[in-house]
């Protein structure tokens, strides 16, 4: 039951999240180009990147944990099935090269903020001997 509570924790987190930082771009730059998606999408890339290397180097988290911060903050945190969405719209509206950065940048950006995430929590983490 455990298990569920921080799921659910986990999924509320992530969405609230979502939204209130999602909206945050928005308002800052528009809505024309989904500058929220792939800044939550990025944002959710280090989030994991980051505890994964601090689970891996400096604590062990229970199963519970993990799945409170993966599948449930993370899950409803990061928007691939909005970035597909958003990405087959641009292409409807004839902007296929706005969809081609969509896609290249944010699989770009994942990648590079998921590097950051390992480097930072590294910076956490004593060298082995």
């Amino acid at each position: 039951m455990t298990q569920w509570l921080g799921l659910i924790a986990g999924g509320i987190a992530g969405t609230i999240s979502r939204y209130l930082v999602a909206g945050a771009v928005c308002s800052v730059v528009g809505t024309g180009f989904p500058y929220g998606t792939m800044i939550v999408n990025a944002l959710g890339c280090f989030i994991a990147g980051f505890f994964i290397t601090w689970m891996d180097g400096k604590m062990y988290l229970d199963s519970g944990t993990r799945l409170l911060i993966f599948t449930g903050f993370c899950g409803a945190f990061t928007t691939f099935s909005t970035f597909i969405l958003e990405t087959a719209q641009l292409m409807q509206r004839g902007a296929t090269a706005a969809a081609v950065i969509n896609v290249m940048g944010s699989i770009l950006a994942g990648f590079a903020f998921f590097a950051l995430g390992v480097m930072l929590a590294g910076l956490f983490i004593p060298q082995k001997a």
